[in-house]
């Protein structure tokens, strides 16, 4: 599966997350599993602030397109922002709270595809 096959509003999620520079975005299709919703859509942001701003973009360009949040937690604290839209779930995580929780590992036997992260031109490579 690559993103190109994804629903457009999964597509639309993860381009707002990466507008916000969001890092090791990840998406785990849960659709075969007989979960609750059909995906998971992980990243990390590397700050409060960073953490909201990737909510507020996803927010922002899922409504944009008439895509309507079902739920909202953890905005306040900004460790862990669950975005609950039905047919999928966004979760923004600090570093922290991403290591801490492992969603990949304990949705292992989901899918997995990894979304490149955002390459700024000139900057070192690592």
């Amino acid at each position: 599966m690559n993103t190109d096959s994804l629903r457009p509003e999964l597509r639309w999620a993860i381009e707002a997350a990466r507008n916000k520079k969001a890092a090791a975005v990840t998406l785990l299709d849960l659709s075969e599993l007989g979960a609750f919703t059909d995906a998971f859509l992980l990243c990390t942001g590397f700050s409060p602030r960073q953490v909201q701003a990737i909510s507020d973009e996803i927010e922002e360009q899922l409504s944009h397109h008439g895509v309507r949040l079902a739920h909202r937690e953890g905005y306040e604290s900004a460790e862990w922002v669950l975005l609950d839209y039905g047919g999928f779930i966004v979760h923004i995580f600090s570093e922290r709270a991403r290591l801490f929780y492992d969603l990949e590992r304990l949705w292992r036997a989901a899918q997995q595809i990894q979304i490149p992260d955002v390459v700024v031109p000139g900057a070192a490579e690592p």
